[in-house]
């Protein structure tokens, strides 16, 4: 039976053991990872800047600039490893690795016993993470309005006495370095206690710096360094910040910011309720109105929307599980986006030893992430990327400058938010070949100018100089073609690298990569779209690329020079690029490339079964209107064990390595199954699968400047779009196509007839 509507939260009846298992809460700088346990409670601290100095910090991008030519000229001759030499002879080198803070640890004075009434939940619309057990109750948020963490503890005065606690800042988490110089205080405050904490890097002028003001309403405060303990206290109300910072950091400067915190009289009695609240208050407009955008209720039963998480994982055919998912991640992805988009990690990790080093990975995992911004009214996510990328310019000028001696910009496939230089690279991962990741990371920024109406003209600066990038660099030609048929001559993309595969005959670096090829041509038409000046040149430019190849699988072809051979058996689905993020291929205006991009689709394997791979592909399928295939990809992560409960995900199955692939990208493979859209079509259920039979979305944006409601139930279909621009576009649902002409302010409610 269905009545209560999609849950918008999660809840378990037991604290966290595994940090993986901590519920989140995050404004995009701070993060807060929650074990919700009465009588030893722990709160581990991140932020986006934490990144250990492992000697990247210094690196530069290989000054290869001079040996292009020669590289060119050999690859050209058929020379299949020739880029296995186009390198300065160094070791692969990982960017700096993220790492949390500390934790926040509260110890109780007393235990709490067996706990039958213990419960911990998450609210999504508001970031409060919540424990309760016999009368004690912790709240716990990451206020978007005051860049604070917040943890308010309370005991009911029915429940006895009150709370004693042994309050410190714990920097000894796994991993953590042996030879981190640690330096801690406490001190008496007129509210309280001041607790800091300082980390310096070993052989490093870096180090971090976190205070927590400790705020106790009454009973009394005893410190014991390094330390403080509560005793008998009404409630207690801590407020965290860390700081990542170079030489000293002027601890009493931040504790000053935390007491303006703090309204005139607090530490009296019964003064931590207000405070609390009105933190709260200021947090959550900011918070629930983004995540309010966009809802999704796909008709499951009420009595398994009330199921704890972890059960509901269990559960992996349910509706009600898919419906807490796209809830969860959508929460996780706002979450995680503030001054950056989410990291491997999303803002979280427990352990100083992220797998790959919880960098911004710009060769799949960013990209799949932020997928869902536009269409999912997250504009908050696309302005996080939008600061990672406009921080970093001047070293993807470096990048361009340094390896391929050109103007303009190229983007590093690894980023620790710091470095925007190129020189993660080896011999199997040449990723310092890979020319199509500007093009990658300004979509989603395209796509939101096309959501709003307006260009941004930092976005359209940067086209420009990716366009300037690929005059200089698209500079040779098919030395097999006929100058007489084509006196311009055909250009070829070389080197080029498809991430992270390679031919099945030939080495990484080679020839024409169909991505490579999608991205220098939307890149061109892109900045051409918006500089009407400087059209005419990159439009003929992008004329000159050559056509993707079909090959003898009928397989649209990973490399489009011939003799190179498909490796089908990988995780990731470089070469269908142009058919998702891009609209270059599609089933209405290329259906001869979009059957080649299906039957290349049908042959890839997953190889070593990550998550992200399994989604890539249900976004791809969700294109070319396979909603089986999507709910295949999809039934590949939750049969999988991808999920912990906290419902932050995995990179493997069975919930090995914390990583936030699956739990982001989750929300736009379902959106993407049920609206589409460019800046001149709709699509209206394009991949449902039998799975999903009934069931509404609410708030997704269009890139033509519309909202769309969405209805679907067994042999029927009803949309109500509310354009924002008057415009004419080209209407897809499963009874045809129509044209549809939209006028700003008028809502067209459509009947999609019978499917």
């Amino acid at each position: 039976m269905t009545t209560g509507g999609p849950v918008h939260g999660t809840w378990e009846p037991c604290p966290a053991v595994r940090w993986e298992d901590g519920y989140l809460s995050g404004n995009g700088r701070h993060g807060a990872l929650v074990f919700g346990d009465p009588d030893s409670d722990r709160v581990i601290v991140t932020h986006h800047t934490l990144v250990r100095p492992n000697g990247s910090e210094h690196a530069r991008p290989p000054r290869l600039a001079d040996q292009l030519a020669t590289l060119q000229d050999r690859l050209l001759a058929g020379d299949t490893t020739a880029a296995e030499s186009f390198t300065d002879g160094r070791e692969l080198r990982w960017v700096q690795p993220f790492h949390p803070a500390f934790q926040v640890r509260l110890r109780a004075a007393a235990s709490a016993g067996e706990r039958p009434d213990y419960r911990r939940s998450v609210d999504f619309t508001t970031g409060v993470t919540e424990a309760s057990c016999a009368g004690w109750r912790s709240r716990v948020f990451v206020s978007r309005a005051d860049d604070v963490i917040v943890q308010y503890v309370t005991r009911e005065a029915a429940a006895g006495p009150g709370l004693t606690l042994d309050i410190d800042l714990d920097h000894r988490l796994p991993g953590a370095p042996a030879e981190l110089g640690i330096g801690q205080s406490v001190v008496r405050t007129p509210e309280g206690a001041l607790l800091t904490l300082r980390a310096r890097y070993p052989d490093s002028d870096r180090a971090y710096t976190g205070v927590t003001l400790v705020v106790p309403v009454g009973g009394g405060t005893t410190l014991m360094p390094p330390g403080v303990r509560v005793e008998g206290a009404e409630s207690v109300l801590l407020l965290t910040r860390v700081v990542r910072h170079t030489g000293e950091l002027d601890a009493a400067d931040q504790a000053r910011a935390l007491r303006e915190l703090l309204p005139d009289g607090d530490g009296e009695p019964g003064s931590g309720d207000g405070t609390h609240d009105r933190l709260l208050a200021r947090h959550t407009v900011l918070h629930r109105t983004a995540y309010d955008r966009v809802t999704l209720d796909l008709a499951a039963d009420d009595t398994e929307r009330a199921l704890p998480g972890a059960e509901l994982l269990s559960r992996t055919k349910s509706p009600a599980l898919l419906e807490r998912l796209f809830a969860a991640g959508r929460y996780h992805l706002l979450s995680a986006s503030g001054m950056f988009p989410p990291r491997l990690v999303g803002l979280w990790t427990g352990d100083w030893d992220t797998a790959w080093a919880g960098a911004f990975t710009n060769d799949a995992n960013v990209n799949l992430q932020t997928a869902s911004a536009a269409a999912g009214a997250l504009p908050e996510v696309t302005e996080a990327l939008a600061s990672l990328i406009h921080g970093q310019l001047d070293d993807w000028r470096e990048n361009a400058r340094t390896v391929f001696g050109t103007r303009g910009v190229m983007a590093p496939a690894h980023t620790d938010g710091e470095s925007g230089l190129t020189y993660h690279f080896s011999r199997e991962y040449p990723l310092h070949l890979w020319t199509a990741g500007a093009d990658w990371l300004l979509k989603p920024l395209v796509d939101h100018d096309d959501t709003e109406g307006v260009r941004d003209p930092r976005t359209a600066a940067l086209l420009a100089e990716v366009a300037v990038f690929y005059e200089d660099f698209l500079t040779r030609t098919d030395p097999r073609a006929d100058p007489r048929a084509d006196a311009d001559g055909q250009l070829v993309i070389v080197p080029s690298y498809s991430p992270e595969n390679r031919p099945a005959n030939a080495s990484w670096g080679a020839v024409n990569a169909a991505m490579d090829l999608s991205a220098a041509r939307h890149a061109l038409l892109t900045a051409a779209s918006y500089h009407p000046e400087r059209a005419d040149r990159w439009r003929a430019l992008a004329d000159r690329l050559p056509p993707h190849r079909i090959n003898a699988d009928g397989a649209l072809a990973e490399w489009a020079w011939p003799g190179l051979d498909d490796t089908y058996d990988h995780r990731h689905l470089s070469h269908l690029y142009g058919v998702w993020p891009l609209d270059e291929i599609n089933p209405y205006d290329t259906p001869d490339l979009a059957a080649a991009a299906y039957r290349a689709l049908q042959l890839r394997g997953a190889e070593n079964d990550s998550a992200h791979g399994h989604l890539h592909h249900a976004l791809i399928a969700a294109r070319l209107r396979d909603g089986e295939r999507v709910a295949d990809a999809l039934g590949q992560v939750l049969d999988g064990d991808f999920f912990h409960a906290s419902l932050m995900s995995a990179h493997y199955p069975r919930r090995d390595v914390y990583n936030a692939d699956a739990a982001h990208t989750l929300p736009a493979v379902l959106i993407e199954m049920l609206v589409q859209s460019t800046p001149d079509r709709l699509v209206l259920l394009p991949a449902l699968p039998a799975a999903c039979p009934t069931g509404r979305l609410r708030g997704v944006r269009t890139r033509f400047g519309a909202e769309v409601d969405l209805d679907w139930g067994p042999g029927r279909g009803r949309a109500v779009v509310r354009p924002t621009r008057t415009h004419r576009i080209d209407l897809r649902t499963f009874s045809g196509a129509r044209t549809l002409d939209l006028v700003a302010g008028e809502d067209r409610v459509l009947d999609l007839g019978p499917r």
